[in-house]
């Protein structure tokens, strides 16, 4: 069964209500498709040491990593926000890990936008293998 991207969207809208940021009160939901058709999901985890946070892209990355899912399609990214919310620099490295190209799906007020890595990150750092 495919996924669509709304669907894709709503997964990650449900997994944003688990977020922990009492100090931003900016919460986020992501939800990764991965070629075996499994979604992973992901949100944003604060820490009073700012430097520890962790951003829901990459909580759902290693969520699937640590399930031996390394092939991934597409992610959808939300916000409390409402508005576009971009993956973090920090995320583009880790996403660019398993896939140069990974198609990325974020909402604007109920509208759904569509990109991918390479337009966001074209030069990311992978060490040859």
């Amino acid at each position: 069964m495919a996924i669509s991207d709304r669907e894709l969207i709503d997964i990650a809208k449900k997994a944003m209500e688990n977020a922990y940021a009492p100090y931003s009160n900016f919460r986020v939901g992501a939800a990764l498709l991965t070629k075996s058709g499994k979604v992973f999901t992901g949100v944003n985890v604060e820490n009073s040491s700012y430097g520890l946070t962790m951003c829901a892209e990459r909580v759902a990355v290693f969520k699937a990593v640590s399930e031996g899912e390394r092939d991934f399609i597409k992610i959808a990214i939300v916000s409390s926000g409402g508005e576009k919310t971009y993956p973090c620099g920090a995320c583009r490295q880790v996403l660019y890990e398993f896939s140069d190209s990974i198609e990325i799906i974020l909402e604007d007020r109920g509208k759904i936008f569509k990109t991918d890595l390479k337009k966001l990150f074209p030069e990311g750092f992978r060490l040859k293998k």
